[in-house]
């Protein structure tokens, strides 16, 4: 016991200077790494939340010749006094669910449907620490403009402090402008697709009525944008058991011309095993036009299947000891004489 103490002695004192100059050095460079890190967050994060626009969109109608003014609030939500630049694009429709495609090259314009030459440029303005500032975008209809949808945004984005040309495009913000020009524009919807889904699948039959979903796709074929609103409701039987206002809302979500949008609405309250019926009435445009469908589909549980899987397994039993006991009732009727020959003079063996 006395050599292992003196051991223990003599090594633990270089064990400790060797351990502690480990975590020593582990602690500064978990520290310059934490430094950086945090660093790369704090410059990274703050680009994102430096500006707030509203409205989102504006949805504005103007006819030819005419000029008008869209009011559009920009807000610092920074602690120090900001540069912004407005920045006018053109946009597209970017996918099926609305989400608009910028032109963000200066010296682009959308090809068709282009805002952006209607709008008079902007300048820089200064926005102070937590403030808000209304900005007024000028907007010149020609007098030779076709009636129809003219789409646009107004971004705005930190400048730099000397009004130069060098802009902080991951902190910009947008606001998107919707016109009409009135007059004997296409109004033109289609209705291309209509299913009813579970779980982003469809079908027909169904085995539970959980995550049910009426999804449908319009095609805008005219020359401006539309909204089409109206009401889905589900009926079993002749019972309505739910209903559901689509688009009915302010501002609707819109189609742009040449583009397609598609929808998901949830249906709910579909209770157990039956058959049910979606019915869709959607109006859209200026005349009110309509579109109908209607769509059916079965709600089969499996505790359903099972049981008319073993019914019709016994009916089928049931069938085949029928026709057996038939037949071996005709075998017993059939008559013999006594001398073994039946009626058809067949010796009996």
């Amino acid at each position: 016991m006395g050599k292992n103490r003196v051991f223990l002695k003599r090594g633990l004192p270089v064990n400790v200077r060797t351990l502690v100059a480990l975590v020593v050095i582990l602690s500064v460079t978990i520290a310059v790494l934490a430094s950086s890190h945090t660093f790369a967050q704090t410059s990274t994060n703050n680009t994102p939340n430096t500006l707030k626009v509203s409205p989102v969109r504006s949805d504005v109608q103007i006819m030819p010749g005419e000029t008008k003014t869209v009011q559009t609030t920009v807000t610092n939500l920074t602690s120090s006094a900001i540069t912004v630049a407005p920045i006018e694009n053109d946009f597209t429709s970017g996918d099926e669910n609305g989400t608009p495609a910028l032109i963000l090259d200066a010296d682009k314009y959308a090809p068709t449907h282009s805002l952006k030459r209607f709008m008079a440029p902007l300048a820089n303005v200064t926005i102070p620490a937590g403030k808000a500032v209304n900005i007024n975008v000028t907007i010149t209809v020609p007098e030779n403009a076709q009636p129809g949808g003219y789409f646009g945004a107004i971004r705005f984005a930190p400048a730099t402090p000397d009004g130069g040309a060098q802009v902080n495009l991951s902190a910009s913000v947008a606001s998107l402008i919707l016109l009409t020009v009135p007059g004997n524009a296409v109004e033109e919807l289609s209705l291309t697709d209509f299913t009813i889904q579970q779980n982003g699948k469809s079908d027909a039959f169904f085995r539970t009525s959980d995550n049910m979903q009426a999804t449908f796709r319009f095609e805008n074929k005219g020359s401006v944008q539309l909204g089409p609103f109206g009401k889905i409701s589900v009926k079993k039987g002749s019972k309505v058991v739910y209903e559901n206002d689509f688009n009915n809302k302010n501002p609707r979500d819109m189609i742009l011309p040449d583009s397609a949008r598609r929808w998901t609405v949830p249906l709910e309250k579909i209770d157990g095993f039956g058959k049910y019926t979606v019915l869709a009435t959607l109006t859209y445009g200026t005349k009110n036009q309509t579109v109908e469908v209607v769509r059916s589909f079965w709600v089969i549980p499996v505790s359903y299947m099972i049981g008319a899987a073993i019914a019709l397994l016994l009916l089928i039993v049931l069938i085949v000891f029928i026709i057996w006991y038939i037949q071996r009732r005709r075998k017993r009727r059939t008559p013999r004489n006594r001398s073994g020959m039946s009626i058809g003079g067949r010796r009996r063996h």
